[in-house]
């Protein structure tokens, strides 16, 4: 495993685990959790599920990453969309895992210009998907110009 060297470090805790509260440590975040309804629960509107939490960090994050090799390369992918699809599902070996799907999207871009751009974003510096390799399926489809 790499050592990082913090340049930020959050927490968050959360309390009644998946029908209960998430909050950080600043209060910069509160959500109010609830199990969907396709896993048991009661899928209250208005709140939350992890998968919301992880599909908007790891969106957030991709587009940062593909930003910053597009900058490094001297173009430009800041207006860039990413959507970021969880699934959550029971694994064949037990247990329940997840899978993601990654949405790139910029038609200033050219396909092939974008789809190189993403990859080198996913493969080398996301570390949302340096977390996910190896543990999590992880689909990139990218639609450029």
């Amino acid at each position: 495993m790499d050592a990082i060297t913090p340049l930020f470090t959050i927490s968050a805790t959360a309390t009644g685990g998946r029908n209960g509260v998430t909050e950080t440590s600043d209060q910069a975040l509160r959500a109010e959790l609830s199990v969907p309804k396709a896993m048991g629960g009661p899928q209250q509107p208005g709140k939350i599920t992890p998968e919301h939490l992880f599909a908007a960090g790891y969106a957030a994050c991709f587009g940062g990453a593909l930003d910053y090799v597009a900058r490094q390369q001297r173009k430009d992918a800041s207006k860039a969309k990413v959507t970021c699809e969880v699934a959550i599902g029971p694994r064949s070996a037990g247990g329940f895992g997840l899978a993601v799907r990654l949405g790139v999207e910029d038609l200033s871009l050219a396909q092939a210009e974008l789809q190189a751009l993403a990859e080198e974003a996913h493969e080398r510096i996301c570390p949302y998907s340096h977390a996910t390799r190896g543990n999590v399926i992880v689909e990139l489809r990218v639609h450029g110009a």
